[in-house]
């Protein structure tokens, strides 16, 4: 019960005192507040007024007079009604019909009239009071989320800005209230991305983006609203990352793969040159090709001097001063090599290593023409005032210290001096030429050739002449018996001092000194020597714009394009290739360096295009498996060995090359060998065993074998070397023609050779193929017999002669015992048998091709009155029959006298006899078959069994 106020007490006294006095019954009006202010919260029917909703009448407490029964709402079919609590007090209640909901309206506006009860039950006579307005405001419930406006929001930035605000997004609610109908939060729901949003929606970059880290972003955002409710569904945002218009080259990688054989391969096929639209002139693009770390500053063929220099067509006589150590050329052991690049052969001097020259290798006489050449790799001398650095230097050996002539570097000059004797100049002549280049000590490789043909002296560097700057003249050496020394990495000071001594030590590398008198090197031979195998080059030439032009460095390792237009600039580029014409290059990276200048109309220069580096990567060739197949055993009788053209060792001899590669088939790729066909640079042949004697035997090849190839030889008491660079046929061609001759054959059994070839100067090896000639002898009958056991077929032959000597033989001891030597000689007879029915056999299986081999002539074969000593020796072809040596050695005495006929008989043969044609030795040969065929003719040999001891 609500209380009741001051007017409502008033009311109460006037209707009091009226009744005291009788008058009417119903004669007051209800009375309610003039308007009312009500609130109702949605899905809900009670309304909150303010004030109350009381009705008062004065004609209380009489019954029905003074009581409410009614309120009654009127207007816009309000969903509310007003029901009456208390009668007597006339308090009601104000609700709901139905679901309100804010909405579909917010507030409520209509009028409202109390009603009393009347004069009787029946309601007669009722009255009403006064209109009231009541206003209803409907109280919001956060029932809904919040709903993005978009399903998807996307935007574009320029990279390396700073945005304040990329894109908004916005999301709404349809609750009706402000506090949750909207948005008072949103917030992104992608970890770690360079972006943030603030309350209204707007998100903004908080770094600078790069389109070469992230083209694009992809993050979710949600929403909340002032009620802290979250968005049913997120909203994806998508954030393009544009690459701002930098002028530079695009499309173009980093890294290259060259694969060795593959030819030409284009660099940079898809690039091309953004200006950012404005207007250009030209456009002048360099790329530098950078090899300064492979080899020798490029990559070169890494054969030998000689091989190279026969390679290139040079005239023959130069003297290598920096050979490979060996035996033969010893004077190069001290000195600190470098060869770990493809066997490329360096030798680094650090200011302590010198060599002397031997005397029987110095060209005594340079004459007025010579040529000295050289690699060198040299830096700064440390010190301000730097001593000089000899490269080359012959000086007196003794007594004095003049220096006839010689090649230094002081200062970064290159200096080289001659002084020339009284006996051929007597007058001031040039004597000192000097050259300042930045060659000289830029710590690179460069091929330096000195031209003489005095008095005029010719510098080339990397195929480039230079003349001397300064050219000093002085006085000719006086003549005198004193010898000279020539010396390398330094200059022998063999006079004026107490102990001889090096002096003005080298600091750098140095390969491939050499020193040719007589002849001057021409310039196509210097190029060829000093020429890269790798290089820059254009693919389509054809295809070129005619505005395009473009040229090349004498190495190619440098290409510039020039042109107008930007699009023909961009076809041109496209084409620049990589191109290494080594079967087997030098693998590693290869750096590219492009730098590039626009100008445009007016200007020299309007944009700044960023210099590129990128990397060639030339992958490891496939290493060749050189090997050399053939007869590893020759049994030829004595008389071939003593003929004048020898035997021929090496005549089934077969080089063959093969490699692994990776086969794609069915889509995996799987190992495979294959022949391959490619130069080698030198095949050598090594006596084993000891050396040949001069006086007895040689091991020579013909000069008419060597003709129409690049191919030389030299032999020694230890072998031969055949050498330059040319086809594995060639060098197969070559060995087979090689001889081997000896005149006096008597007391040699065997003579074993062993044969390695090489390619790229011992970077690939072949097998050591090993070969035995085998002599059979034919001789008189001795009285001791030498037996023999078969060996097995396919069992490699060990050799450990039997010799079991009659009781006849000359010995020291005691005779064996009877027993035994009846024993021995009933093995012997059954041995003898076996062997002669053997070889008949053997002799009718090579009738077929006996024409095709050296014969063996019999005809100087006396079987009568003979004890033999006969050893077969299987063959190592598992194809065909075991062949038989057979080995006959005759007493001490009659030994000697055969030795004495085969001295009278190689003194007979000259050494021009061994240079005789190819048709000398056919016509032999045919005479030996036209003996062959009357042995055959006349049956079977005839064996004398009383000459057979048993």
């Amino acid at each position: 019960m609500q209380t009741v106020g001051a007017p409502f007490l008033l009311f109460w006294l006037i209707w009091g005192h009226s009744c005291a006095l009788g008058g009417k019954v119903n004669k007051h009006k209800p009375w309610i507040e003039t308007s009312y202010h009500g609130v109702i919260t949605e899905n809900m029917d009670t309304v909150l007024l303010d004030p109350p909703l009381v009705a008062l009448d004065k004609d209380a407490p009489v019954p029905y007079a003074g009581e409410i029964c009614a309120f009654k709402i009127f207007g816009q079919d309000a969903p509310f009604e007003a029901v009456v609590l208390n009668r007597t007090s006339g308090e009601g209640v104000l609700r709901a019909r139905g679901s309100v909901d804010c909405e579909s309206q917010k507030e409520y506006t209509f009028i409202i009239q109390a009603y009393d009860c009347g004069a009787g039950p029946s309601g007669a006579d009722w009255k009403k009071s006064h209109k009231a307005v009541v206003h209803i405001q409907v109280d919001d419930v956060n029932e809904f989320s919040p709903v993005f406006r978009e399903t998807l929001y996307k935007a574009s930035v320029i990279e390396g800005k700073i945005y304040d605000s990329i894109l908004q997004v916005e999301a709404w609610d349809q609750d009706c209230s402000p506090q949750y109908s909207q948005i008072c939060n949103y917030e992104i729901v992608t970890a770690g991305t360079p972006f943030a949003i603030d309350r209204n929606g707007n998100i903004r970059n908080t770094e600078r983006l790069s389109y070469d880290k992230q083209h694009s972003y992809k993050i979710t955002v949600t929403a909340f609203d002032c009620g802290q409710k979250r968005a049913k569904e997120d909203v994806e945002v998508h954030i393009e990352v544009k690459p701002v218009c930098k002028p530079g080259w695009q499309g173009w990688n980093k890294r290259v793969d060259y694969e060795p054989g593959t030819g030409s391969k284009q660099l940079f096929p898809k690039m091309r040159l953004e200006t950012c639209g404005g207007p250009l002139s030209g456009v002048k693009a360099m790329v530098e090709l950078q090899t300064n770390h492979i080899g020798k500053g490029c990559d070169r063929e890494t054969y030998s001097e000689k091989s190279l220099q026969k390679l290139c067509g040079a005239a023959s006589g130069s003297t290598d001063l920096l050979p490979a150590p060996s035996p033969s050329t010893n004077w190069t052991t001290p000195l600190l090599t470098d060869s770990g690049r493809d066997s490329d052969l360096i030798y680094r001097f650090d200011g302590r290593q010198a060599a002397n020259v031997p005397d029987h290798v110095v060209p005594q006489n340079l004459t007025d023409q010579f040529t000295i050449a050289t690699w060198m790799k040299h830096g700064p001398s440390p010190g301000l005032r730097a001593e000089k650095e000899t490269i080359l230097c012959n000086s007196d050996k003794t007594e004095m210290n003049r220096h006839h002539y010689s090649l230094y570097v002081h200062n970064c000059r290159l200096v080289f001096l001659l002084r020339r004797d009284f006996a051929q100049v007597d007058t001031f002549r040039p004597a000192e030429f000097h050259w300042k280049l930045e060659q000289i000590c830029d710590k690179e490789w460069h091929y330096y050739v000195i031209n003489v043909e005095f008095p005029a002296v010719t510098l080339f560097v990397d195929g480039v002449t230079y003349e001397p700057y300064l050219v000093t003249d002085d006085w000719p050496i006086h003549a005198s018996k004193i010898d000279t020394q020539l010396t390398v990495g330094a200059c022998w000071q063999g006079g004026e001092i107490g102990t001889p001594r090096f002096t003005q030590y080298f600091h750098g590398s140095l390969s491939g000194l050499t020193i040719r008198p007589g002849r001057i090197e021409t310039q196509k031979v210097i190029s060829c020597l000093q020429a890269c195998k790798e290089g820059l080059d254009i693919n389509s030439l054809e295809s070129l714009a005619k505005d395009i032009k473009f040229h090349f460095n004498p190495a190619q390792s440098v290409l510039v394009v020039e042109g107008e237009d930007v699009d023909s600039i961009n076809t041109a580029m496209t084409k620049v290739s990589y191109i290494n014409s080594r079967q087997f290059p030098t693998a590693g990276l290869r750096r590219l360096h492009i730098t590039t200048t626009v100008q445009c109309f007016g200007e020299d220069m309007c944009l700044s295009i960023p210099d590129i580096k990128a990397v060639v990567m030339v992958l490891p060739p496939s290493e060749p498996r050189i090997t050399i197949t053939g007869s590893n055993r020759l049994v030829r009788p004595a008389s071939d060995l003593r003929g004048p053209l020898g035997v021929a060792p090496f005549k089934e001899l077969h080089i063959t090359s093969t490699v692994m590669k990776g086969d794609s088939f069915g889509g995996s790729r799987r190992p495979g060998v294959m022949e391959v066909m490619h130069n080698l640079d030198y095949c050598d042949v090594l006596v084993i065993g000891d050396e040949l004697n001069p006086e007895r035997e040689s091991l020579e090849i013909h000069h008419s074998a060597l003709l129409g190839k690049h191919l030389d030889a030299t032999n020694s008491t230890s072998g031969i070397s055949i050498y330059g660079v040319d086809s594995m046929v060639h060098y197969e061609q070559a060995l087979r023609q090689l001889r081997y001759r000896n005149w006096r054959p008597a007391t040699l059994t065997e003579r074993k050779f062993r044969l390695t070839c090489s390619e790229l100067n011992g970077r690939y090896t072949s097998n050591e193929f090993s070969l035995e000639v085998s002599v059979l002898h034919h001789s008189a009958p001795v009285e001791h017999v030498n037996h023999m056991a078969v060996q097995p077929q396919y069992m490699r032959p060990v050799h450990h002669p039997l010799m079991i000597h009659s009781l006849n033989s000359h010995m020291s001891g005691a005779a064996p015992p009877a027993a035994t030597v009846v024993i021995v000689v009933c093995i012997a007879a059954l041995v003898v048998i076996v062997v002669i029915g053997v070889y008949r056999i053997h002799a009718t299986h090579q009738e077929g091709s006996r024409e095709d081999e050296d014969e063996v002539k019999d005809s100087e074969v006396d079987w009568e009155n003979s004890a033999l000593t006969i050893t077969v020796n299987p063959m190592e072809n598992i194809k065909g029959p075991q062949a038989l040596s057979e080995e006959v050695r005759e007493e001490e005495h009659e030994e000697e006298e055969e030795g004495e006929k085969d001295e009278e008989l190689a003194a007979g043969v000259t050494s021009a006899e061994s240079d005789n044609s190819d048709e000398e030795e056919e016509e032999e040969n045919d005479d030996g078959r036209e003996e062959v065929k009357e042995r055959k003719q006349k049956g079977k040999l005839e064996w004398d069994s009383s000459s057979i001891t048993y």
